[in-house]
């Protein structure tokens, strides 16, 4: 994002996009958006007592497609990809948690057993998660192998 005016701007014109598809889904979120720095996104925060479940979706597929639809708008307003996180009752935070925690516990058992872990059903930012989590640990290497819904996660030794 350029300067601070075009950044409001944006946020501005991204927070009444997340509005009108959130009143034409027919749901009352109220929407807050603000910027990321350390991810370089755009954090489009969704509040709501009774609507969090039906919102988030089964494991977050409607989280994802609220998010997906975004920045699709955000692409065309703006004529260039804008990183978007959705966050309904800190969905993506507990998410997170959950995923390194998984990494951790995966790492783990690829060093008691020296074979190779493979996970399955992760999204694309599920693996980037544990990647990332994996990263720093010399003993490790994480890949990911596969195409479009049979790409999987494995985590393994380096020789």
């Amino acid at each position: 994002m350029q300067d601070k005016k075009t950044s409001k701007d944006r946020l501005k014109k991204i927070e009444e996009s997340a509005i009108k598809l959130l009143s034409l889904m027919g749901s009352k979120a109220k929407v807050s958006a603000s910027s990321d720095k350390e991810s370089q996104s755009v954090v489009v925060n969704l509040e709501t007592d009774e609507e969090t479940g039906l919102l988030i979706g089964r494991q977050g597929e409607t989280l994802t497609a609220i998010q997906t639809i975004l920045g699709l708008i955000a692409r065309k307003n703006f004529e260039e990809w804008v990183r978007i996180t959705v966050n309904i009752g800190d969905y993506q935070e507990k998410q997170e948690t959950r995923l390194k925690d998984l990494a951790l516990q995966t790492a783990q058992r690829a060093k008691e057993t020296k074979e190779p872990q493979y996970l399955y059903n992760l999204t694309p930012n599920q693996r980037r998660i544990i990647h990332l989590t994996l990263s720093e640990d010399k003993e490790l290497k994480t890949e990911s192998l596969g195409e479009g819904k049979d790409r999987y996660l494995i985590v393994g030794l380096k020789k």
